[in-house]
């Protein structure tokens, strides 16, 4: 399992490339200043952030529990990131209506379309980082599936 530096690392890293990316991206596609996205965008970082951490160790938990490994398939890897996602659209979608000014649904829209977005950044964000970033255990399942196959 991943120790709370790494989580860290991992978050913190998660969230400033995410937030540099879909700032201006955001600005430009709902036309509103970039400045009123970037509030709404550091706002949600934040508690991107905080869920990013908690979520992960619940989900690795629970990944250990039941199947005895965090590694990850194609398909447990798309249901972690739609699982966060969602928990985090209901959290955000009150804030952006509030801040910019906006119906629930024009912010649901707005929210629906960064969470696309993130859906699909999480996924190579965190393929990549367990590429980069490896545990142990890991490369010993892998050790031991080789051998096994012989």
């Amino acid at each position: 399992m991943r120790t709370a530096r790494d989580r860290i690392r991992h978050a913190i890293s998660f969230e400033i490339i995410g937030l540099a990316t879909v700032t201006p991206l955001g600005a430009w596609a709902f036309d509103k200043p970039l400045h009123d996205i970037g509030v709404v965008g550091v706002a949600s970082a934040t508690l991107a952030t905080i869920w990013n951490y908690i979520y992960n160790w619940i989900f690795d938990q629970a990944m250990q529990r039941l199947r005895g490994t965090t590694r990850k398939t194609a398909l447990v890897r798309i249901a972690h990131t739609v699982l966060f996602e969602l928990g985090l659209l209901i959290v955000l979608l009150p804030l952006i209506a509030w801040y910019l000014g906006i119906g629930l649904w024009e912010a649901l829209l707005m929210d629906i379309s960064f969470a696309a977005f993130y859906m699909a950044y999480a996924l190579v964000f965190n393929w990549a980082y367990d590429r980069l970033f490896p545990l142990p255990e890991w490369k010993d399942e892998a050790a031991q599936m080789a051998t096994a196959k012989r």
